[in-house]
């Protein structure tokens, strides 16, 4: 593979010794990925390069450098993130249901929850966390006065950008819940939804809660069927999410996705499941058998750590599940993961 560079090799040369002096004695496993960062920052100083592009890169680096620092000292605690209405008030029913999730997430579950800081639904959920396991990840808006007073000033951020608002709550968070909200909220689920459906983050459970009675997300649904029916998505894509009002229901789809399953990864084509307990032969056999159709090649077999893992210290004391995956069949995936964790999902019924 060509070496990524400038091009001019005494400045290529300084690149590299500005790195190696910046490194720690013992080294660094990022200082590759350091130098070509420091080139493609270079590479835009070219006189035809636009101011503005210019500092769309480096508000974007520095927004995501300082996310990745502030989320780094809680990343063994698994996150929800929530979302809903920055509208609606504290006697709102579908707030107090946002409050009440948050403060069991927490004092049931040992989870923290991350918002978008904001007023609303975002501020039921910090103040059900209460502001010791809250994160708050906020987007500078001119009709907004900031962040709410439930979100401590140490996991608080603030963004120019939504574009890194809304990467950071996919790459920190182990779970979703869309409460009713506007345009942003149905946003952030279709996007969720895109993200998992192509494979482009990992499967995590998203939940659709609403208070009873108040009849948001059936509209919705119905929106999703008329996908379906005219077969703009598949109807296993269904499996990717839940929609429900009740309250145990939504935290137990959370919970129960992690019973055996923890993790996922590609290594050399294939798809690596690392799960918190080995499964037994028999459930392995069971496995092939139900899911033969997203099967490329060969079998689901069990494994050790695999040589890729095992480089970057990848989570190498779990045992895991390693098979040649179709990966245009996510949302079937999700029940095999289901079927892994005991607790087959019902499916849905197809819309007539």
């Amino acid at each position: 593979m060509r070496a990524y560079d400038t091009g001019d090799r005494e400045l290529d040369e300084a690149v590299n010794a500005l790195v190696d002096r910046a490194a720690p004695q013992s080294g660094s496993r990022n200082a590759d990925l350091v130098r070509e960062l420091i080139v493609t920052s270079l590479k835009m100083l070219r006189p035809d390069a636009d101011r503005g592009d210019v500092k769309l890169m480096n508000n974007t680096l520095k927004e995501l450098r300082y996310s990745f620092l502030i989320f780094r000292r809680y990343r063994e605690v698994p996150k929800v993130t929530m979302y809903g209405s920055a509208r609606l008030e504290a006697h709102d029913p579908n707030y107090e249901l946002a409050a009440e999730f948050a403060r069991r997430m927490v004092d049931q579950h040992g989870w923290m929850v991350v918002t978008g800081a904001g007023p609303g639904i975002m501020e039921a959920g910090n103040r059900g966390a209460g502001s010791d396991y809250s994160f708050g990840v906020n987007v500078r808006l001119p009709f907004e006065a900031g962040a709410n007073l439930w979100v401590h000033e140490s996991r608080l951020i603030n963004y120019k950008y939504f574009f890194t608002r809304k990467l950071t709550f996919v790459k920190e968070s182990d779970a979703f819940v869309l409460f009713p909200g506007g345009f942003g909220t149905l946003d952030e689920a279709f996007e969720l939804l895109t993200l998992i459906q192509t494979g482009k983050s990992d499967l995590h459970p998203v939940v659709m809660l609403e208070a009873p009675g108040t009849g948001y997300w059936e509209p919705w649904l119905h929106l999703v069927d008329t996908l379906v029916e005219q077969e703009l998505i598949a109807p296993d894509d269904l499996n990717l999410f839940t929609v429900t009002s009740d309250l145990d229901e939504a935290i137990d789809e959370i919970r129960s996705f992690y019973t055996v399953y923890h993790s996922q990864r590609y290594v050399d084509g294939d798809l690596i499941l690392r799960l918190n307990a080995e499964p037994s032969d028999t459930l392995v056999d069971e496995l092939n058998d139900r899911f033969t159709d997203i099967i490329r090649t060969g079998r689901i077999k069990k494994i050790d750590a695999t040589h890729a893992e095992i480089a970057t210290d990848d989570q190498i004391d779990l045992p895991r599940l390693r098979f040649r995956f179709d990966r245009r069949q996510l949302g079937r995936l999700r029940c095999l993961i289901d079927h892994l964790n005991g607790m087959d999902r019902p499916i849905r019924q197809e819309p007539e």
